[in-house]
């Protein structure tokens, strides 16, 4: 069985850490809205590279990572509302917000890899 790549593991563990979110989101501050969006997007980056893997050609590959480079550049959104709406800590959206951004770098790297071959 292959290993799973960098991309992988690491859209694997922000969806941990969004859903870890959602739960404080939900439960301690009572907000449903804004968090369930960032649930969505959030979750839906590995999916999407889960996805892509498992293209059946290369212009297949390339729509699912584009999918998941649009959901990272949503969760970057609902992340930084949610920071400048007080439901979470400047702290806390940055921590978020600095993942977002390695994902971004991560995927964005790997579509112009493929634009290029």
């Amino acid at each position: 069985m292959k290993s799973e790549n960098v991309v992988q593991i690491k859209s694997y563990n922000f969806a941990l850490r969004i859903i870890k979110v959602y739960k404080y989101l939900s439960q301690e501050k009572k907000e449903f809205v804004l968090s369930k969006q960032l649930l969505r997007s959030g979750t839906s980056i590995g999916a999407n590279i889960e996805e892509s893997i498992g293209g059946q050609s290369k212009a297949d590959f390339f729509a699912k990572l584009t999918i998941a480079y649009k959901e990272t550049r949503e969760s970057k959104y609902w992340i930084r509302l949610l920071r400048d709406s007080e439901y979470l800590t400047v702290d806390q959206a940055e921590d978020l917000l600095k993942d977002v951004e390695e994902l971004l770098k991560i995927i964005g790297s790997i579509q112009k890899t493929v634009r290029n071959s």
